[in-house]
């Protein structure tokens, strides 16, 4: 018997996936059941699990009844969050994955973020790192980026470089699912795709400071195995939704100045040019390269990049710490962002 009758209208749905998760999910699961805020729901949606998952899920479901188990034939992350979405109660909707743990204080402090602020749409928070830092270095560097963006003006316009937000650490109204829909299937990250399209629709997001989720790191995580999120559907979003930003930002549209000559930068900032952005100049710091004409297109120092005011420049640089080394350059030469240039990745 449950020890607890759980809200017909809670104030929070968690929503989780699982899939063959009968090892990680008890932890998760254990740090609702200590959370502070007790007025939650967690569906948890078994996406056709061939192990204990459905018995596990039971199990808790049975010791409290706040715990909902639905059971999916096996159809992917995206078909298992959407059928959540349907079945979520709570006026606010917290994701979380079952190989994650979040702080006893999460689902307080983010439902209270939300409550109090109504022009917010979206609160997420700070993440730890519960990898091998050593062995995943990559991953480490993101996250010490993401935790970086608090405010809903960072996160805008850090949005092209890479996700702002880490998934399972966001909360957000249910009611942006009616109006903006929910996760769409396609060749690219579903979370990434779900940010662009509420940004673009104006949502205002913010992240808590405080560190709330430890964001584990499995060798199996679909962000490392899964064909949508290789960097080619990451390019392909990503590209759809800047060239849409350009068009409505940029004041000298549709020309642009790109930093970064090298091939990997111009991968990145050639399809653009398929939805009618125009390259006037690649920008470098390498003596070698400038002076070159590179796929038509001159290689400029610096120092040949237009005035404040007087053109847009677009950063693809993927050196570490190559785009820092650049905003200080910048700022330092009266460049403002979101207005003469734009970091992407």
């Amino acid at each position: 018997m449950s020890h607890r009758s759980p809200s017909v209208t809670p104030a929070v749905s968690v929503l989780i996936p699982a899939w063959n998760a009968v090892r990680h999910l008890p932890a998760a699961l254990d740090g609702l059941l200590s959370q502070t805020f007790q007025d939650w729901e967690a569906v948890v949606v078994d996406d056709g699990s061939q192990d204990e998952t459905p018995a596990l899920l039971a199990a808790y479901a049975a010791r409290d009844a706040r715990i909902r188990p639905l059971h999916v034939e096996h159809g992917g992350i995206v078909h298992a969050l959407n059928h959540g979405l349907l079945h979520v109660r709570g006026r606010h909707v917290a994701r979380m994955d079952a190989d994650d743990t979040c702080h006893p204080e999460r689902l307080a402090l983010q439902c209270h973020a939300l409550d109090n602020a109504p022009h917010l749409g979206l609160v997420a928070s700070r993440v730890t790192f519960g990898g091998d830092a050593a062995q995943c270095g990559g991953f480490v560097r993101y996250v010490d980026w993401t935790n970086s963006l608090l405010c809903h003006e960072d996160i805008a316009l850090g949005r092209f470089r890479e996700s702002p937000l880490v998934h399972p650490s966001v909360m957000f109204r249910r009611e942006l699912i009616d109006r903006f829909g929910p996760y769409a299937n396609g060749p690219f990250p579903e979370d990434y795709e779900l940010w662009l399209r509420w940004l673009e629709a104006g949502v205002r997001m913010e992240k808590l400071p405080e560190h709330l989720l430890v964001w584990n790191d499995p060798p199996g995580r679909l962000t490392r195995t899964h064909d949508n999120y290789a960097e080619a559907g990451f390019v392909a979003l990503r590209t759809r939704y800047l060239a849409r930003w350009l068009c409505a930002h940029n004041p000298q549209h549709p020309d642009v100045w790109v930093i970064g000559a090298g091939k990997a930068s111009r991968r990145r900032a050639r399809p653009l040019c398929e939805h009618g952005i125009r390259i006037r100049a690649w920008v470098d710091i390498d003596p070698h390269k400038i002076g070159n004409i590179v796929e038509g297109l001159p290689v400029v120092g610096r120092e040949a990049m237009p005035a404040p005011g007087q053109g847009f420049m677009l950063a693809f640089l993927a050196g570490h710490g190559a785009a820092e080394e650049l905003e200080l350059f910048l700022h330092g030469a009266g460049y403002l962002p979101g207005q003469d240039y734009l970091l992407a990745s």
